[in-house]
């Protein structure tokens, strides 16, 4: 019987925050990872993820269609993680999110090779948000290439590292105050682990083919709640002060220069206003974690386990007497 290790997974953007899930997810089920980075040389600490051998890293850049190629040479499945939150210089969410979209899967179907595409919840070539419009033209391209690729849309990851909970909860150390942008809006936040889970699922083949698979936690909870529970979690009693769509746009203007947490793009701001939660066609169709067997870890069973370090006592829970 073949073994896993027969077959060669190209990964892109496999060192970014789902990318290294996705990696150790891969490795667990043995087979040969090919992780395509801008920087390969900083993507050293994936090796370990694995058995000797079996993560190797390759330069690749979604803006140059000859690297990307190169990159999932002899490749069975491709994966392409590669997102931007904020764009900065030629990074842009066209250029990434949109035309390198276009360019893996381009390159996918010249190679032969099976395409898992991860989006987003709230893809939509109508929406107001940018970031939204070049996920939704990602998608369209990716379908038109490979009609045959299954496309995952999370809403907002957590879990180590990420850029969500751990904001949160730096803000809430620095600041007695804190604004609550969109607190009435809906999101469904799904564990970074079970996202991983979904991508190697589909490239063990339990995944409908041509399918787009909307992912969220067990939860749907608001933008305060989500807050309210980082701050129980870690221990602290913060002030959170709403803040309008228009004030938040204002402050935009100038926190998008802002370093580390403090940073705030306008898009950021017009993709709250909308709701970020698996849909019910989605459900209907059984096309979610649940669908391909994976029970979804919560907020509250997860978060603990890494925002301890916020606390003012670490991991030292503080004792009522």
């Amino acid at each position: 019987m073949a073994s896993n290790l027969d077959t060669l997974v190209t990964v892109f953007g496999g060192s970014g925050f789902l990318g290294r899930n996705v990696v150790r997810a891969l490795c667990k089920r043995d087979y040969r990872i090919r992780v395509a980075v801008r920087r390969p040389e900083l993507a050293g600490y994936l090796q370990p993820s694995g058995k000797v051998g079996q993560v190797h890293t390759v330069q690749a850049n979604l803006r140059y269609p000859a690297s990307v190629a190169a990159a999932l040479r002899d490749s069975h499945v491709v994966i392409n993680l590669v997102g931007v939150l904020t764009e900065s210089g030629a990074q842009t969410f066209d250029a990434v999110q949109a035309r390198g979209a276009e360019t893996v899967a381009k390159a996918a179907a010249a190679a032969g090779a099976e395409l898992i595409h991860v989006s987003a919840i709230g893809a939509d070539a109508e929406s107001p948000s940018s970031y939204a419009k070049a996920k939704a033209a990602g998608e369209a391209a990716v379908r038109a290439a490979v009609p045959s690729a299954t496309i995952f849309r999370p809403s907002v990851m957590f879990g180590p590292e990420d850029q969500f909970t751990n904001r949160f909860a730096a803000l809430a150390r620095m600041s007695p105050v804190l604004p609550l942008i969109g607190g009435d809006t809906r999101m469904q936040p799904v564990y970074v682990g079970d996202v991983a889970t979904a991508i190697a699922e589909a490239v063990d083949g339990k995944a409908t083919a041509g399918a787009t698979y909307e992912l969220g936690g067990p939860e749907v909870l608001t933008m305060r709640e989500i807050i309210e529970t980082i701050l129980e979690i870690t221990d602290r009693e913060r002030m959170l002060v709403p803040l309008s769509f228009s004030l938040a746009r204002f402050q935009a203007a100038v926190l998008q220069f802002a370093p580390g947490a403090f940073k705030l793009t306008a898009d950021q701001v017009t993709m709250l206003e909308r709701d970020n939660v698996v849909s019910d066609a989605a459900k209907a169709a059984s096309l979610t974690l649940e669908g391909l067997g994976i029970t979804p870890d919560s907020l509250e069973a997860i978060a603990p386990q890494y925002l301890w370090r916020f606390r003012p006592q670490g991991q030292f829970q503080r004792m009522s007497v």
